[in-house]
């Protein structure tokens, strides 16, 4: 294992203290916890929208944390939910009267804690709605997609939410928004290697050199097939086509589009991945609106990526262009 470490049980920590000093124009480390909220937290009269999971996917989650996006992240240890009392406290220092909102993958862990961390803060008199993330096309079949892991789709929802509530949205309707895009997101990824958790020093999964992996989750999850490597083109056609099998686009759908890397991919691969994406959407009379490429949940420096489509609905469309203001992604209006 050849990383730029310290102490392999302290990477969750550090990593958080130096989003924290890189970026103070856009958030503050909570004191005394692996939490990040915007600077200028709390927003009086505004919904606060909450996210948060497992470090080793940066810059998922605490990357999105600023004007126009998430008000505050926790973040766990190395693929291990935070635990509630961070989650009251973050959820605490950017309450600003209007509720908060929890936004995070669908993973045991998560809807535990995060669920303990509700009743607490009802219990203190501050509301909370929930919606748990479920784009990862490969998790579950789709009479099961409450069950579904959330994996880089996460982005898109926490961008309509967090822009919902910048218009002063009421709790409620930031939930609805919410709901809209997660109803209307989904994610097919590919694996090539595994990744080494730090505390480890181990991959999580074995793989040979000449197979690769479709639909493996974030965390070295099972995907939906094996076999030898392809060529980009036919790799991304059987990644696409899951997906709007799935959810289904007539021509003339307008979609928002993420090429992600999970950590260890050439941004020049990620392009070709877009490449034949865009090939595939145009011939099948869907336009793109706007696109992402890039890392933006990634698994520690493990080889591959996902590519995530949001069907756009008129107000999905207005809240995906909306400005954003933050270290992972700045965004003006339109």
């Amino acid at each position: 294992m050849k990383k730029l470490i310290n102490d392999p049980n302290q990477v969750a920590r550090e990593t958080i203290e130096g989003l924290a000093l890189a970026y103070p124009q856009y958030l503050r480390q909570l004191a005394g916890w692996q939490a990040v909220v915007r600077r200028d937290a709390p927003v009086q009269g505004k919904v606060a929208v909450l996210t948060g999971g497992g470090s080793g996917h940066e810059p998922m989650f605490a990357g999105f944390v600023g004007r126009g996006i998430a008000d505050g992240s926790v973040a766990g240890n190395i693929f291990a939910s935070p635990p509630p009392d961070p989650i009251v406290a973050t959820a605490k220092a950017i309450h600003g009267g209007a509720g908060v909102l929890f936004l995070y993958g669908n993973y045991s862990g998560d809807v535990l804690n995060f669920d303990m961390a509700a009743e607490m803060l009802e219990a203190d008199g501050i509301r909370v709605a929930t919606v748990r993330i479920s784009d990862d096309v490969a998790s579950a079949p789709l009479e099961r997609r409450t069950e579904r892991r959330g994996i880089a789709g996460d982005l898109f929802v926490i961008k309509a939410a967090a822009a919902r509530a910048e218009e002063g949205a009421t709790l409620d309707e930031v939930t609805a928004a919410a709901e809209e895009a997660n109803d209307n997101t989904r994610s097919m990824g590919i694996a090539f290697s595994s990744c080494i958790i730090p505390a480890s020093g181990r991959p999580i999964f074995e793989i040979s050199e000449q197979d690769m992996e479709l639909g493996m989750g974030l965390h070295g999850e099972p995907g939906i097939r094996r076999g030898p490597m392809l060529p980009a083109s036919q790799t991304v056609e059987q990644m696409v086509s899951c997906i709007l099998e799935d959810l289904p686009m007539p021509r003339g759908t307008e979609v928002g589009v993420l090429v992600n890397g999970l950590g260890a991919t050439p941004l020049a691969e990620l392009l070709i991945v877009f490449r034949a994406a865009h090939r595939l959407l145009c011939g099948a009379g869907v336009s793109i609106c706007r696109s992402y490429v890039g890392n933006y949940a990634t698994s520690l420096e493990m080889a591959g990526c996902s590519i995530t489509l949001l069907r756009l609905t008129p107000l999905l469309k207005r809240l995906l262009l909306a400005p954003a203001d933050s270290p992972a992604l700045v965004q003006v209006q339109g």
